[in-house]
């Protein structure tokens, strides 16, 4: 995994599957959240004030972007290695990938 192209890896059902926020998958993710957007998310999770909603839709999204397409009731069902720890630090790396300060 690329972690400078913004890369986590996840361990789904035993499958390392490979999860990135792309702009497509940012997208798709904000369109989910009931009037709010990214940034209203990010916010939260900075304040700790996210829930388990937050994360499956970061984790959803960025397994998305990484080329699964699976929708968030599949995944209500699949074993996420770590469990709720392992997707929230798993949603945390994305987030700081994506967000990362660049080279201008």
């Amino acid at each position: 995994m690329n972690p400078w192209a913004g890369g986590v890896s996840l361990c789904v059902d035993g499958v390392e599957r490979r999860c990135r926020l792309t702009l497509g998958a940012l997208a798709e993710m904000e369109a989910g959240l009931e009037g709010e957007g990214v940034v209203d998310l990010v916010s939260r999770i900075e304040a700790g004030r996210f829930n388990s909603r937050d994360i499956m839709a970061i984790v959803v999204a960025g397994l998305r972007g990484g080329g699964w397409a699976v929708t968030a009731q599949e995944l209500l069902a699949a074993d996420i290695a770590g469990g709720p720890v392992g997707a929230a630090q798993a949603a945390a790396r994305m987030l700081a990938r994506a967000f990362a300060p660049g080279e201008a």
